[in-house]
C-alpha cells in the first residue's frame, strides 16, 4: 500500500494511521504527552542513545490532527517557552589583557567540552558578549568547546546536529535521499567560532580546529552514542575568507542557495554562505551512503 504521509524520513500509511486511531479509543482521557510516548514505545521510535523521539513524534500527530486523519485529545496544559523568552547570558568577568605570543609559547593549550558541565556557563556568556551573531540556544544534538590558555579563556567552538537539505554537500558526499535521512546524524555543523578579541596569535584558529575535529567524534559519541563522520560549516564571504578552515584542510564544496530552510517563494532572501567541509575519517562516504 502506498505511503499517504511522509513526516521527518517516515513513511506514514493508511495502517499505521489505524493504528493510532485505535491507540486514541484504547486510552481514552490520555494526555497527548503520554500518547506520544505510548507511540513511540509501540514503534520502537528511538534515538541512538535509547530516548524516545517524542518531540518527534508529537510533530507527527499534531500533523495528522490538523489533517483531520485523527482526532487528538485537548490540550491540558502549555507549558511556557524558555526559549521564545530567553534571558541573555549574564555577562562574565574575565582578563581581557592582550595575548599576543607564538603558539609554541602558549602551550599546553587546553580544549575542554563544557556541554553540561558548569563551564557551559562561561562559553555562552562570552558568545552571547564577543560574538557578531551573539548566543543562540541550539536545538537537538550539539557540543560546545572552551580552549584555555595560561589559565584564561581564549577561543570557542560550537557544534549542532547538520542542516538536512545542503545541495553542494549532499552533492559532495553522494548519498541518496534515503542514506541521507538514515545518517544525517552522523554530521556536525560548527555554528559558532569565536577567537577572543584580545587573543592575537597566529595560526591559533586553524590549530583549535585541528585539535577539535581529532576528538569531536569520540566526544559525540559519549554524549549521544553515535559517532560523527563529516563535519561542515558556512563562511559569509562578505565578512572573512575562511582562511583558517582552509589551512586546516577543509575544502570548500560550494555555496547555500540564500532562500534558508522554510524558503517558500524559491528567491534569495540572505547573503550567499560558502559551504565548507571536513571528512572526520577516509571512509566517510561509504559509511555516509550506507542505506
Amino acid at each position: 500500500m502506498a505511503a499517504t504521509y511522509s513526516y521527518r524520513g517516515r513513511e506514514i500509511r493508511a495502517e499505521d494511521i489505524l493504528f493510532i486511531r485505535r491507540l486514541i479509543a484504547e486510552h481514552p482521557g490520555i494526555s497527548r504527552r503520554r500518547l506520544s510516548a505510548r507511540l513511540c514505545e509501540a514503534w520502537q521510535w528511538k534515538q541512538a542513545n535509547g530516548a524516545l523521539r517524542d518531540m518527534v513524534c508529537r510533530g507527527l500527530l499534531l500533523m495528522l490532527h490538523r489533517a483531520g486523519e485523527i482526532e487528538l485529545p485537548p490540550v491540558r496544559y502549555t507549558p511556557p517557552n524558555p526559549l521564545a523568552r530567553r534571558e541573555a547570558p549574564v555577562p562574565v568577568l574575565i582578563d581581557t589583557t592582550p595575548l599576543r605570543d607564538r603558539l609554541s609559547q602558549l602551550q599546553p593549550i587546553g580544549l575542554q567540552q563544557v556541554r553540561r558541565t558548569p563551564e557551559e556557563t562561561l562559553f555562552n556568556s562570552l558568545l552571547e558578549q564577543y560574538h557578531y551573531l551573539g548566543y543562540e540556544q541550539p536545538v537537538g544534538e550539539h557540543l560546545k568547546y572552551v580552549a584555555w590558555a595560561q589559565g584564561r579563556p581564549i577561543a570557542c567552538l560550537a557544534w549542532s546536529s547538520a542542516p538536512r537539505h545542503l545541495r553542494s554537500r549532499d552533492r559532495y558526499i553522494g548519498w541518496s535521499a534515503e542514506a541521507r535521512r538514515r545518517n544525517l546524524r552522523f554530521l556536525a555543523y560548527n555554528t559558532r567560532f569565536l577567537i577572543l578579541p584580545w587573543v592575537e596569535v597566529e595560526h591559533m584558529a586553524s590549530h583549535l580546529l585541528a585539535r577539535v575535529t581529532k576528538r569531536l567524534s569520540s566526544d559525540w559519541e559519549c554524549v549521544y552514542h553515535h559517532p560523527i563522520f563529516f563535519v561542515e560549516t558556512f563562511v559569509d564571504p562578505e565578512r572573512f575568507r575562511g582562511t583558517c578552515y582552509r589551512a586546516a584542510n577543509w575544502i570548500l564544496l560550494g555555496r547555500t542557495t540564500g532562500r534558508g530552510k522554510d524558503d517558500q517563494t524559491h528567491r534569495p532572501n540572505r547573503s550567499l554562505k560558502q559551504v565548507l567541509g571536513y571528512p572526520i575519517t577516509p571512509r566517510f562516504r561509504e559509511l555516509l551512503q550506507e542505506t
